[in-house]
């Protein structure tokens, strides 16, 4: 009775947020096209969509397809990405900024967060140091070593799983099942802001994905000293099994070459981190005091 309820209730809240955003995507069009000064006599001429359909759309009662979204972007001059955001416009500083940084060869970027966290992130770079968060894909020892090193610091040991599932009620299983990846990564950033918020000192174990959502792991790399910990995909994969978890390759004949997909998809974004620990190979006792030493850097 308690899982058809709340499948009843996610179903009422995807209907309702598909109603807002075809409501937030109308309104964007209709505003995008008054700003160039284009009537939708010209959009629809332009974009080779009626202005019949154009009405509709803007009246929030539109469903469009990708492709004729993209002919009337390309025909405002929008990229599209910008017309199908679900979050509200971007202040005119912001997308100015953001256009400055995209003219950036990929070598400078880099640079180039470094001068804004700099000047713009010093109140939180003192404490920065003081919290520790240990990234990774499961398997890598984030638990493992993470107890043992707040347990040697004297600082407390934080899984931040287990405070989404105290920020959620309920287990993550249920969040992924009940209303999907969506939600679970907003408990996940509501979880980390509670945590940075409570805890000065600490070490944290964060899950595998973390890294996924680019607002996430942009507050964790400004607020906590980052290690990632790594291992070759069979140990990762060795280990997970040894534990008795193997729900992310449950029935899965590809196993490995996903997981080696994964890994491929996230090393850059892991890479992010102030510190690396390779536990490939090693015992505990080796990577702790390869961990140790990566944190008194």
């Amino acid at each position: 009775m308690a899982v058809r309820q709340g499948a009843e209730l996610k179903e009422r809240r995807a209907e309702n947020g598909e109603a807002g955003y075809l409501r937030l995507l109308g309104d964007r069009i209709r505003e995008g096209r008054a700003r160039r000064g284009m009537t939708r006599k010209i959009l629809a001429r332009d974009s080779k969509v009626s202005e019949r359909y154009l009405a509709q759309l803007e009246a929030g009662h539109g469903n469009i397809s990708i492709v004729l979204l993209r002919q009337i972007a390309h025909a405002m001059g929008l990229p599209l990405g910008d017309l199908v955001r679900e979050e509200p416009d971007r202040p005119v500083e912001l997308t100015l900024l953001i256009q400055t940084l995209g003219r950036l060869q990929p070598k400078d970027l880099g640079q180039a967060r470094r001068l804004l966290t700099e000047t713009f992130g010093a109140a939180v770079e003192s404490g920065r140091r003081h919290r520790i968060a240990l990234i990774g894909l499961r398997g890598a020892g984030k638990s493992t070593l993470g107890a043992m090193l707040a347990q040697q610091l004297g600082v407390p040991f934080i899984e931040l799983d287990r405070e989404i599932e105290r920020e959620s009620g309920m287990r993550l299983s249920e969040v992924f099942d009940l209303y999907g990846q969506a939600a679970y990564r907003r408990y996940e950033r509501r979880a980390l802001e509670t945590v940075i918020e409570r805890y000065g000192r600490a070490v944290i174990a964060t899950g595998g994905s973390i890294v996924s959502e680019p607002a996430t792991l942009d507050l964790l790399l400004s607020t906590c000293y980052t290690v990632w910990l790594t291992a070759a995909p069979e140990e990762h994969m060795s280990r997970v099994v040894a534990q008795g978890d193997t729900r992310p390759m449950a029935e899965n004949q590809q196993a490995m070459e996903d997981l080696r997909r994964i890994l491929a998809g996230r090393n850059a974004l892991y890479a992010k981190a102030d510190a690396r620990v390779d536990t490939a190979g090693k015992t505990v006792e080796q990577s702790f005091r390869e961990l140790k030493a990566a944190v008194a850097e």
